[in-house]
């Protein structure tokens, strides 16, 4: 208990973490604001299958893009630790494979696209304009998809250079962009769905060739030169495919519980589904904000293991999980006393408030519970431990799937309480494997 009190009371740890977490919080919520402009925008429109085709677009194209999220984290934990070595060179090296990784990637997605949402939506049973709908706006959205990748690749490697204005600005750049042209495009030039999926197509490449341009800078201060000829030896690449097929395991099978919520919340009907995005938007909310603290353990924590530095790690752990506590308690706050505001603000389609309202208690116990997933998540990615986050993940799925399966017709209610408690196994799972490795030292031996 003393060790924590002393680490909670070093001021330069504190300053370290928001140095990082402060940009980074500002920058990430950027990204679910744009998902609610989307749902204000179309939320305010007539029907509920419009805001629903919003939904479950983003849905699937989330799925296929975020489950490539292993171009960010592993990217950040070899680049973190690189900078803790001071070697220019690796920085190089991990940056152009993280650009090439993304560009083969975002061709392998465009092939299985259009067979994986014919799948997903014969799967989902939507109505036939819920249906068509959603088609045109995930359609639409993949042109977006080497530039998402790409500023995956680019957002991880800034971060762990420890440099947090430059995701900043990328973000920034990306979602306010979005959100600008979201406006014109559904209310000035009255495109409706489509016009939001436009929208955020050129908001994406733009973000990602600011980010391009922004990696001058960070080269500069690790001096060094890229090895063509090592990028073309296998084993230069094997300890980076190795951790980014881990997580890439570890990002399905979380991408695919939230898949499932909105396959079953679109067999409840329009309205429900419409209801749930809403919600869900709240917890992206919280999910993006905690997330900068989170980043901010990344960057520390590789850099700390890249130096051999027990203190500065244990500092860095105790300081973001005492923050990561105090914003995850003003969040779940907000939505208890504030949640009605906030739904309001996303549509006045009475029918879908109403749903909406009835689930917010749901909302509100979130942050509490998902809190530790992510701030141990952000520990596993610095560490570059991407198996036991795999295991972690696939541990707490293979727990949660009979819930869920039992679950099935028994209403929202038990859709929302098999999430909940599959928050909790996330937690308890990556905790437990945390607290092995901290007692055999662990950290250090990878």
């Amino acid at each position: 208990m003393s060790n924590l009190l002393n680490d909670w009371q070093h001021r330069l740890t504190h300053h370290r973490v928001w140095a990082l977490a402060a940009p980074m919080i500002l920058s990430n919520i950027s990204v679910p604001l744009v998902a609610l402009v989307d749902s204000s925008v179309i939320g305010h429109l007539p029907h509920a299958h419009q805001l629903g085709a919003v939904a479950v677009g983003s849905t699937l194209y989330t799925f296929l893009a975020w489950a490539m999220g292993f171009l960010r984290m592993g990217t950040t934990g070899f680049a973190a630790q690189a900078a803790g070595r001071s070697d220019g060179a690796a920085l190089r090296q991990i940056l152009v494979q993280g650009l090439l990784l993304s560009l083969l990637l975002a061709f392998f997605l465009a092939v299985i696209a259009l067979p994986f949402s014919h799948l997903a939506l014969a799967m989902m049973q939507p109505s036939a304009d819920l249906n068509q709908l959603t088609q045109d706006f995930f359609h639409t959205r993949l042109f977006g998809l080497p530039a998402t990748l790409a500023s995956y690749a680019l957002v991880g490697w800034f971060l762990g250079l420890q440099n947090a204005r430059a995701p900043l600005a990328i973000l920034l750049a990306t979602n306010l962009s979005n959100i600008v042209l979201n406006l014109w495009f559904v209310l000035g030039l009255d495109w409706g769905v489509v016009g939001a999926a436009r929208a955020s197509v050129l908001a994406e490449w733009f973000g990602a060739l600011l980010g391009l341009a922004l990696t001058r800078k960070g080269l500069l201060a690790y001096p060094g030169q890229v090895c063509w000829a090592a990028l073309q030896r296998w084993s230069n690449w094997r300890p980076l495919l190795t951790v980014n097929r881990d997580i890439f395991i570890r990002s399905l099978a979380l991408q695919s519980v939230f898949f499932l919520i909105t396959v079953q919340g679109a067999r409840l009907g329009d309205a429900t589904v419409a209801a749930n995005a809403l919600l869900l938007n709240g917890l992206l909310l919280t999910a993006h904000a905690l997330d900068g603290l989170a980043h901010a353990v990344e960057a520390l924590c590789g850099h700390a293991i890249g130096a051999r530095d027990r203190t500065a790690l244990r500092r860095a752990l105790t300081v973001a999980g005492g923050w990561s506590l105090i914003c995850s308690v003003a969040f779940a706050l907000l939505f208890l006393f504030a949640g009605h505001g906030f739904i309001a603000m996303q549509s006045d389609i009475v029918e879908v408030r109403a749903i909406a309202f009835e689930y917010l208690p749901y909302l509100a116990a979130l942050p509490l519970v998902a809190v530790w997933s992510y701030l141990l998540d952000g520990l596993f990615i610095g560490a570059t431990r991407a198996r036991e986050m795999r295991n972690a993940m696939l541990l707490s799925v293979l727990l949660i799937a009979p819930v869920a399966w039992l679950a099935q017709g028994m209403g929202n209610h038990a859709l929302w309480l098999s999430f909940m408690l599959f928050m909790v196994l996330r937690s308890v799972s990556l905790g437990v494997i945390a607290w092995r490795l901290n007692r055999s030292g662990g950290w250090f031996s990878n």
